[in-house]
């Protein structure tokens, strides 16, 4: 493992600063959204994003994918979707009576899953695959997919006539579910001025291939202390209390991988070598909000994963850290 230095992390924050500072030529508002993008990035994980149509979505991670110099494919979830759709398949050649691959838009770096339970179970399935094993089949060959590869799935809260919701043990795949709104009075005024214009700004590539991957690398090598691993677990064990009300299933140790990955992430964003109690505290509602599941009690109380989390946190508070 690399060993982190100080002015390595300084390196990386002004690097992923640099490139929040691209995006944000074009994306207007929606902090949350990018700095998580760029954390799950960093800490390679996947992301569910929740929200109304004509909020960003697909153009932030187009965004994203030409400030970090990489191939983007957006993929449009239909009912009538196949799994080869997305993963490719085998086509024959008559002329010449041999088969060959046709690969899929999985095939690229950042994978737009657009209005993912628009799809029937078996897509769902062929596309949480290549997610958690990075690799697809065709026929009998297997096929690595090329590092970064980082999925973004949304799906649209208004409307759940002919829709295919995702199965809890399929969306605890996913490192975080971000819930977007709608921008303020103020923002959709710069949006309607920045879109009037005749030319979006053009984005610099920030980083490439390799220096992504140095800096996942690097964030591995970000210190979390053994009362930070203990917060998290507490945090994560308190989720599945029967004595917690409300609670049918809590989070799996998905949640905790998930928490720790992403605190260091956020850490090096930071310019941190060390994880501190607030980057976690930060995290917990992206990260475990689609892996708690709640009672029927619990639902016909009005209860919330988000609200329950926010017990759990004043129930359990962060360690006193020193030197930090």
């Amino acid at each position: 493992m690399i060993r982190l230095s100080e002015s390595q992390a300084q390196e990386c924050q002004a690097l992923l600063e640099r490139a929040l500072y691209e995006l944000k030529k074009v994306i207007v508002g929606q902090e949350h959204l990018l700095e998580r993008l760029l954390v799950a990035m960093i800490a390679g994980g996947h992301v569910l994003v929740e929200g109304a149509p004509g909020l960003a979505k697909t153009l932030t991670l187009k965004c994203l994918s030409q400030v970090m110099d990489l191939e983007f494919k957006r993929i449009q979830f239909t009912p009538d979707l196949l799994p080869s759709d997305l993963v490719g398949t085998r086509i024959y050649n008559p002329a010449s009576g041999l088969f060959s691959t046709e690969v899929g838009p999985l095939f690229a770096n950042f994978v737009l899953a657009d209005e993912i339970n628009r799809a029937p179970a078996k897509v769902q399935s062929a596309l949480l695959e290549a997610m958690q094993e990075h690799q697809v089949t065709i026929g009998k060959e297997t096929f690595t997919l090329s590092e970064p590869f980082m999925v973004m799935a949304t799906q649209n809260p208004i409307e759940s006539e002919g829709t295919f919701p995702l199965p809890e043990a399929q969306l605890d795949r996913f490192l975080f579910k971000l819930i977007i709104d709608y921008p303020s009075a103020e923002e959709e005024l710069v949006i309607i001025q920045r879109m009037s214009g005749e030319v979006l700004p053009t984005l610099e590539a920030i980083l490439d291939q390799a220096r992504i991957l140095e800096v996942r690398q690097l964030a591995q090598s970000v210190y979390l202390d053994p009362k930070l691993m203990q917060y998290i677990v507490a945090l994560i064990d308190a989720t599945r209390r029967p004595e917690q009300k409300g609670i049918q299933y809590g989070s799996s140790p998905r949640g905790s991988l998930a928490l720790a990955h992403a605190s260091k992430a956020l850490a090096l964003m930071n310019g941190r070598t060390y994880v501190i109690p607030s980057d976690i505290e930060k995290l917990i509602h992206d990260c475990l909000r689609h892996r708690i599941i709640l009672s029927y009690e619990g639902l016909a109380s009005g209860l919330t994963p988000d609200n329950l989390l926010k017990n759990i946190q004043a129930d359990i508070p962060a360690p006193v850290m020193t030197g930090t």
